[in-house]
């Protein structure tokens, strides 16, 4: 991150701890805002989210993100800030690895390759037009 970013020093520090976080993303077919609670991992520098495998559907949130990647991440633990980022949805097995593993790793799963074939994966970067700043 820079260090001479507009976000609060606060801000960015809770950036660097996964916590549990609401997430805001544009509905596909509505456009309106969509809120839901959700992990958010800080692993390695970069800024992930992932879920629980599930074979039968695609989240709603996961198809909103393909639709308009823009996003806002709400802290709401340690500090309360609105911070507007770009999500990637992550679909290469390879590329998507690393982050299921550490999601893995944190969550005590050891059902990884459930997780890299039925898990949605987002890679978040703190949105530079808002602010100036990176994550990741």
């Amino acid at each position: 991150m820079d260090p001479d970013s507009p976000l609060s020093e606060s801000t960015r520090a809770a950036l660097l701890h996964s916590q549990i976080i609401d997430l805001t993303t544009t509905g596909r077919r509505t456009g309106r805002k969509r809120r839901i609670e959700i992990f958010l991992h800080h692993d390695d520098g970069q800024l992930f989210i992932t879920g629980m495998p599930r074979a039968d559907r695609t989240r709603d949130w996961i198809h909103n993100i393909a639709a308009d990647p823009h996003v806002v991440i709400h802290l709401k633990q340690t500090v309360a800030a609105d911070v507007p980022a770009v999500a990637r949805v992550l679909t290469d097995p390879e590329e998507r690895r690393p982050f299921i593993e550490a999601a893995a790793r944190r969550w005590r799963r050891t059902d990884v390759p459930e997780m890299l074939q039925h898990s949605p994966l987002i890679v978040l970067t703190v949105d530079s037009a808002s602010d100036g700043d990176t994550l990741g």
